[in-house]
């Protein structure tokens, strides 16, 4: 297999304590790097940004200094693991946000305004990449992905990384979580070494 560059991207908005969400990072982790694949991670409850506010401010303010640097992770990266829990359904506001701050056009677009207007989905700044999205929730995970269509993962799979570029996009829904015991986190840290080996 080749080495591939990894980035991880800890998408837990609580810094203050390690959670489920940064036990299976690390799993994770620790298989790829042991399968020889260079890993890098950004937490990014400990990157100090605030929240875009405006059409404007997105396509012409520069973006903040305390995330030029992972944004060059992003550009570095070949690989994507993307990990958070489910809150009110979707990402957390401090992901999302991230988010829309590090995809600006000239990084995640490419072409001028009037350009990406004509044909958005030709203009992908980030091809070449896959990603993999990991998310804890309380719930059961068939439950979320069947009755409610797993939606808020379906939209940052389609309207965010597909956008810009990032295929394939796979996804892992750990439910219950409050319910997994010492047995269940270890079956699940075991999965997520066996994906981190394969980089997938």
């Amino acid at each position: 297999m080749d080495r591939r560059r990894i980035l991880i991207l800890q998408g837990h908005p609580d810094a203050s304590a390690p959670h489920l969400c940064h036990t299976l990072a690390a799993a994770y982790a620790e298989g790829a790097r042991q399968a020889g694949h260079e890993v890098h991670i950004v937490e990014i409850a400990r990157l100090d940004f605030p929240l875009l506010r405006s059409q404007q401010e997105w396509e012409h303010a520069a973006l903040p200094a305390g995330l030029q640097a992972a944004q060059d992770e992003i550009a570095w990266a070949q690989h994507l693991l993307i990990v958070f829990p489910l809150w009110l359904g979707d990402m957390p506001a401090l992901l999302k946000g991230f988010l829309e701050q590090v995809a600006r056009p000239g990084f995640a677009f490419k072409g001028d305004a009037a350009e990406r207007a004509s044909n958005p989905f030709i203009f992908k700044g980030l091809k070449g990449r896959s990603a993999r999205i990991v998310v804890t929730m309380g719930m059961p995970a068939l439950i979320y992905r069947w009755v409610f269509r797993a939606r808020g993962v379906g939209l940052l799979k389609r309207n965010i990384l597909g956008f810009v570029g990032i295929s394939p996009v796979r996804d892992t829904l750990i439910g219950m979580v409050d319910r997994l015991g010492e047995a269940g986190v270890r079956k699940w840290q075991d999965r997520l070494r066996t994906l981190g080996a394969r980089a997938v």
